[in-house]
């Protein structure tokens, strides 16, 4: 491929027909005033003066090399977007981002052709841009997404609330209680500041107001039309994430039109995530877009449907650089056989069949309220103590069952499903299923975990209470798993009634009766396939370099007080001080989070997240300090924040607010 050089527009303004003004960095190859070129369209609030800028500029000088532009949009109301900002993936975004491409299409460098990606937000909303049907909108590389809001994304799970939801309406409080940068927008820009710290609104005062999957959420989610979504897609995601589902719901609901590959990743672009191995992301995504925006004959068409990498036998550790497997291929995606374990007589897990007319199987569960201590973030960003740690600590206050060391090996690729009859005296109780490889030194990896609030047994849309003493049917799809169990190794399941601090707790605690005669468990069995070599990046630091003038901290804890029977788990993170070379902007954000449960009591749960976020430059040192809590009663979800900003040591604005919303069976 012959390279070529490229300029950057730092900043473009792109005028709506509303009148609103969203700024761009536009990376441009070299010639496109004579020869037009495809662009690749990415629509995000993480502004990308600041915010996105270390992925942005390792990514987009290649493609715009590559002869692709590169456009990188402030979605209105972050970063130096004119406007505030009015939630997640709502209409006008979307609206917004259909208009976006029209204007990109009708640029003179631009052949008309536009491809749309990104991970997370930008994963989400390209396959929610797409469903429009943007006319020149030609193909998308979707990475760490869903294609389900409801039950596939960090507010709930099967009718169960993620504490991730409070951690992640506390980040966006404080991404858009930051300011736009002066250098960008001139002298309006403590104007534009004092509209969005006024007018920003608190996501999780909307998402609360939402428990079940109704409209809201049936909203951007393309599973409500696969059928209708128009264009080719490359579906991405890590095995390290909370959203590994969606590239086998996408290649299920798509068909042909969607390739998918998971890696074993967190929630990081794939040719910088760890853990290691990575992929080339650059030559994938080149090639796609070159099929699709250019029409050249790259083999992007003729994928496998699926690529994934296998696990092999991984174990938790403080960093998790690399995870022993080897990736495979399918062509074509198909139901995978499920080999089915069972409860025997003696407790284990087996092959076969279950008991016959076995009796006296019931076994009653009450998980100790803080198990779930080692189950990391939901959605992970580093590999150190966000991903899973060792589940011996969360499989003492379990229920376990495991098979006897294997004298093969088990390889799975799919999503397990464990069926059971269980009982509750309440309306409703939580259940978590996880199932654990039991490496020979005891060692117990968590391969993957499926939770359920048993009053969404029937579904998301319309929960109902169980009824009580009454022994129920409840079938759970647990997450998607690539993984080999090796020959010695014992796959254990464990159940909880907790999984704290990940799950809220239930109002009550009435533990659960489970029926262990009742119990299968169905691994997706990997199949045919082929071995494959997925390129890596040849530069393994692909990260742009910035000044750092202090350095940053992480750190995670638990602190369980013996005395009192309170467990609080901690969070600190903090970026650093850094700046960047070119525009001359600091800046640092730190996360102090802290959960606290007491023992025996689901309604002493608290979650407080507080960020503070810097940004300094010669002439300007602004600060924004947001709080956002969460606790509740048995019938109400108790919510506050606040926000304070700084200019300078000057305090310019504070704001607080509260909230008390009905618990809808959760």
């Amino acid at each position: 491929m012959t390279k070529r050089n490229f300029t950057v527009i730092e900043n473009e303004w792109i005028m709506l027909k509303d009148g609103t003004r969203l700024a761009a960095r536009i990376w441009m190859p070299e010639g496109a005033d004579q020869a037009p070129v495809p662009a690749v369209f990415e629509y995000l609030p993480y502004r990308k003066r600041d915010g996105t800028c270390l992925r942005d500029e390792s990514t987009y000088p290649v493609f715009a090399e590559a002869g692709i532009a590169g456009v990188r949009v402030d979605i209105r109301g972050s970063g130096e977007s004119d406007g505030v900002i009015d939630g997640e993936y709502t209409p006008r975004e979307l609206t917004d981002g259909y208009e976006l491409i029209e204007w990109i299409a009708a640029q003179p460098w631009s052949n008309g052709k536009v491809g749309m990606m990104g991970i997370s937000w930008g994963g989400f909303n390209c396959l929610q841009v797409a469903a429009l049907k943007p006319p020149a909108l030609k193909a998308v590389i979707s990475i760490a997404s869903t294609v389900d809001r409801y039950n596939d994304d960090i507010h709930y799970k099967n009718g169960t609330h993620l504490s991730a939801q409070l951690s992640w309406a506390a980040t966006m409080l404080a991404y858009q209680s930051r300011a736009p940068d002066p250098a960008l927008v001139g002298d309006k820009w403590k104007q534009m500041w004092m509209e969005r710290l006024e007018n920003e609104p608190y996501f999780m005062e909307e998402w609360l107001e939402h428990q079940r999957r109704d409209e809201f959420w049936k909203h951007g989610s393309i599973c409500e039309d696969f059928a209708d979504f128009p264009v080719p897609a490359l579906v991405i995601a890590g095995w390290a994430d909370g959203y590994r589902n969606t590239p086998i719901k996408a290649i299920e609901g798509l068909g042909d039109k969607a390739k998918a590959m998971i890696g074993p990743w967190v929630h990081k672009y794939p040719h910088f995530a760890w853990p290691k191995p990575r992929a080339d992301f650059h030559g994938e995504a080149i090639a796609w877009w070159n099929k699709w925006l250019r029409d050249e004959d790259t083999g992007a068409d003729k994928l496998p449907q699926m690529r994934a990498y296998i696990q092999d036998g991984p174990k938790p550790s403080i960093r998790r650089e690399f995870d022993p497997g080897f990736w495979i291929a399918k062509d074509e995606w198909q139901q995978p056989e499920m080999q089915t374990y069972y409860v025997d007589q003696f407790g284990g897990l087996d092959e076969g069949m279950p008991i016959a007319g076995a009796t006296g199987q019931d076994i009653y569960i009450r998980s100790p309220l803080d198990t779930g201590t080692a189950s990391g973030e939901w959605f992970t960003l580093k590999p150190d103590a966000e991903m899973a740690g060792d589940q011996r600590v969360d499989d003492a206050g379990s229920l376990v069952f495991e098979t006897a060391p294997l004298t093969k090996a088990v390889t799975a690729l799919g999503q397990p499903v464990l069926t059971l009859d269980v009982a509750c005296d309440d309306d409703w109780a939580n259940l978590i299923a996880r199932i654990v490889d039991i490496h020979p030194d005891g060692t117990a990896t968590r391969v993957t975990f499926g939770v359920l609030n048993l009053a969404h047994r029937d579904g998301n849309a319309e929960p109902k209470a169980m009824e009580k003493g009454k022994k129920t049917q409840i079938r759970l799809v647990l997450d998607a798993l690539g993984y080999n169990f090796r020959e010695g190794h014992r796959i254990r399941l464990s159940l909880s009634t907790s999984y704290w601090p990940m799950v809220l707790p239930a109002p009550t605690d009435p533990g659960l009766t489970i029926d262990r005669a009742s119990i299968g468990l169905a691994l997706p069995l990997l199949g045919e396939h082929q071995r494959i070599t997925v390129p890596e990046p040849e530069n393994p630091d692909p990260l742009p370099k910035y000044i750092d003038l202090e350095p940053g901290e992480t750190a995670r804890s638990v602190l369980r007080d013996l005395t009192n029977g309170v467990t609080d788990y901690t969070i600190y993170e903090d970026t650093g001080l850094s700046r960047h070379p070119d525009t001359g902007l600091a800046t640092r954000q730190i996360r102090d989070e802290l959960w606290s449960i007491a023992n025996g009591d689901p309604l002493s749960m608290t979650g407080t997240s507080t960020w503070t976020c810097d940004m300094q430059r010669d002439d300007i040192s602004l600060r924004t300090i947001t709080v956002s809590t969460i606790a509740c009663t048995k019938e109400e979800w108790l919510i506050s924040g606040s926000i304070t900003a700084f200019e300078g040591e000057k305090e310019i604005f504070d704001k607080t607010f509260d909230k008390r919303i009905p618990r809808d069976f959760m």
